[in-house]
């Protein structure tokens, strides 16, 4: 799936949180989003998921306007992760996977589960209560119901945030295997630069709702006269 952003704004009362930015993430690559908390990330992640609603501009999955069309049928082939959403927390591993597969129409549920929780090392506490995991835990079980249903376009929040390097480490190979075998588009935000580095083939920059810059890593870092990508984000976040 390809996904294009034009004039995106969003106002909350008197805060403007998205001013205006106009992106595309082409079909089976990932786009990075960076930025600084409070800059907007977020905010258009909901936008193209359709949970929050412009206040201007178009947004186009697969040549479609979700804001104008049936984005149900568009939706079944979407999904999203961040370990700052909890999933009910008195239901297990499995029940929670259970739900979401049923919700997403998935048609073998159980075998489905069996193998996204082989692949993702969950049969240790899939049936543990999801309130009862570590961050850690929570975090892969989270990337696990966003895979749940094969999606086309994946748009992910800080995915490895509260994992161990050596389970950061297992997640990021896993998503670079899923692209390839599932052909997927992935929406990136993170503020692990070095991850970006490793997953990304571009990247934009956001600053108070603002898209300030956009390349390859490589590019970006050429630009700035930096060494790597972290020194790149810092000096763009710090406006020097």
């Amino acid at each position: 799936m390809n996904v294009k952003v034009k004039d995106l704004f969003k106002k909350f009362e008197n805060k403007i949180a998205v001013s205006g930015i106009n992106f595309d993430i082409k079909e089976n690559s990932t786009l990075g989003l960076l930025g600084p908390n409070g800059c907007g990330k977020t905010t258009t992640i909901g936008m193209i998921l359709g949970l929050i609603k412009p206040s201007r501009g178009e947004i186009f999955i697969d040549g479609i306007d979700i804001n104008k069309n049936d984005r149900i049928r568009l939706l079944e082939k979407i999904n999203f992760a961040s370990p700052y959403i909890e999933l009910p927390k008195k239901l297990t591993v499995r029940q929670n996977l259970e739900i979401f597969a049923r919700l997403y129409g998935v048609s073998d549920t159980e075998n489905s589960i069996d193998q996204i929780a082989n692949d993702l090392d969950l049969k240790k506490f899939i049936n543990k209560k999801t309130g009862e995991l570590s961050s850690g835990q929570k975090n892969r079980v989270s990337l696990a119901k966003s895979l749940i249903n094969e999606p086309k376009l994946l748009l992910l929040d800080e995915p490895t945030a509260s994992l161990d390097p050596d389970i950061g480490d297992f997640i990021r190979s896993y998503l670079e295997d899923y692209k390839r075998k599932k052909n997927v588009t992935i929406l990136l935000a993170s503020h692990n630069m070095s991850e970006v580095e490793r997953l990304c083939d571009e990247v934009i920059m956001m600053k108070n709702g603002n898209l300030v810059d956009e390349g390859t890593c490589d590019q970006l870092i050429k630009k700035h006269g930096r060494s790597n990508l972290e020194e790149t984000f810092l000096k763009i976040a710090r406006g020097k």
